[in-house]
């Protein structure tokens, strides 16, 4: 098993597994195990919680934060103090952005981001700068995609750092009582993959909760059109046992995320050619599937996974995993099942058992 080393703050991912997820974040940890499994992940390295906690300290920041938060005062429950929320965390935001690294921490990711540049064989990798809290909270922090050079990369990374000040972050801390001005996450420094599809894929029905069925969502371009909701993505359903695709439902896609001339993300129109196409293949779709069913029996349990299909390289060596985490609505209720029908248990210690899951 790998342990954490003392004062390492860097890792790449091959030197992580899923043990470190208090370390370098359930998302990095996460990656590193898929990596070190044999599961085709784009390259990249992790930074710890102890980098976000170095760089608070050391820069400063911490102590500027928590003068700001301990002069703020605003109910988080009530919906008209949500303005007040936002408006200090643009400030908070401000004043960790504008801190600088500490030099000998900005050479050591400096190293590392050549060497990424190396081991992919490309100039100024494009990367993306990914969250990664000790604890599952999606969509809580901020990503940043096609990051491109060091000064970009050191730049992004503070800005990742600086998103556990974003408002829905100050919120959720101040409404469950915790600090407002500290709250250490990791950081995943991920090769971007030149997207063609991307999209989710669930080994288990999410409708039902059938396990012997894979759900696989997608659309063209990146990934955040299918994640935060903005289409109606394709759908496939994948017989989990013999690998065969039972259902597929094509649905019409007007709008993909892509990377403009500029390197920027931006939402794009599908051109109408594309917009009743399938976006995946079906050896595709059993592809995804075969990896999928494979990450389950890694983990043990249904996983919730992120895929990425590269748009140059060859088929199957074209398919990414960028980020599994285990399916929670169906567990979740499997276990407060058993826990009620369990006659060692009462009510209150399922209610109990649902407040302290979330």
């Amino acid at each position: 098993m790998t342990t954490s080393v003392a004062g390492k703050w860097i890792y790449w991912l091959d030197e992580v597994t899923k043990d470190l997820s208090e370390v370098v974040g359930k998302k990095c940890a996460n990656l590193g195990e898929m990596t070190r499994a044999g599961f085709r992940v784009p390259c990249g390295f992790a930074l710890s919680l102890e980098a976000y906690d170095r760089f608070m300290k050391d820069s400063g920041a911490l102590t500027e934060v928590n003068d700001r938060l301990s002069r703020f005062e605003a109910d988080p429950h009530d919906p008209a103090n949500l303005r007040k929320w936002g408006e200090v965390s643009e400030v908070i935001r401000g004043i960790t952005e504008m801190k600088t690294m500490p030099q000998d921490m900005a050479e050591t990711i400096s190293t590392h981001y050549e060497e990424l540049c190396r081991r992919t064989g490309i100039a100024n990798c494009p990367v993306a700068t990914r969250s990664a809290g000790p604890a599952s909270h999606p969509g809580q922090y901020e990503t940043f995609l096609h990051v491109r050079g060091i000064s970009e990369v050191l730049r992004h990374i503070v800005k990742v750092w600086a998103s556990t000040f974003n408002q829905r972050s100050l919120v959720a801390r101040a409404r469950a009582g915790y600090r407002l001005d500290y709250d250490p996450i990791g950081v995943a420094v991920l090769q971007m993959v030149n997207a063609k599809t991307a999209g989710v894929m669930f080994t288990l029905n999410p409708a039902n909760g059938d396990r012997s069925k894979i759900m696989i969502d997608g659309n063209w371009g990146l990934g955040e059109s299918v994640v935060s909701g903005s289409v109606t993505p394709d759908e496939w359903t994948v017989d989990k046992v013999v690998l065969e695709i039972i259902t597929r439902t094509i649905s019409p896609k007007g709008l993909e995320y892509v990377v403009d001339p500029s390197g920027k993300v931006v939402s794009s129109d599908i051109p109408t050619e594309r917009q009743n196409v399938p976006c995946l293949t079906d050896s595709e779709v059993i592809e995804l599937a075969k990896g999928g069913k494979k990450i389950e029996q890694h983990y043990g349990m249904p996983q919730d996974i992120e895929w990425v299909i590269d748009r140059e390289l060859p088929f199957p060596e074209n398919i990414f995993f960028v980020q599994t985490r285990p399916e929670t609505v169906w567990s979740r209720k499997q276990t407060e099942s058993k826990l009620k029908t369990s006659g060692d248990v009462t009510a209150d210690v399922v209610d109990f058992w649902r407040s302290v899951k979330g």
